[in-house]
């Protein structure tokens, strides 16, 4: 199954997540199929970008978003 989720990027103490799509099996920071965001919680405000159109698509298509990305998405 594929699912919407973050990975983690940045350097140690400074994160940085994108949000991807990927197979649900793989592992966190594993290899992902798109890359339609991403969310920078260090600046302020917290920054989020989206790409709705691209992630409206994956969801059409049966993914499934991780809670986090639910969160965000709302914002």
């Amino acid at each position: 199954m594929t699912t919407i989720r973050l990975t983690r990027m940045g350097r140690k103490k400074r994160p940085f997540y994108r949000i991807v799509v990927t197979d649900s099996r793989k592992r966190r920071d594993s290899g992902w199929i798109e890359s339609i965001g991403y969310y920078d919680p260090m600046t302020e405000p917290a920054t989020v970008k989206i790409d709705e159109e691209r992630f409206n698509y994956w969801l059409s298509v049966g993914a499934k978003p991780s809670d986090s990305v639910k969160k965000l998405a709302k914002k």
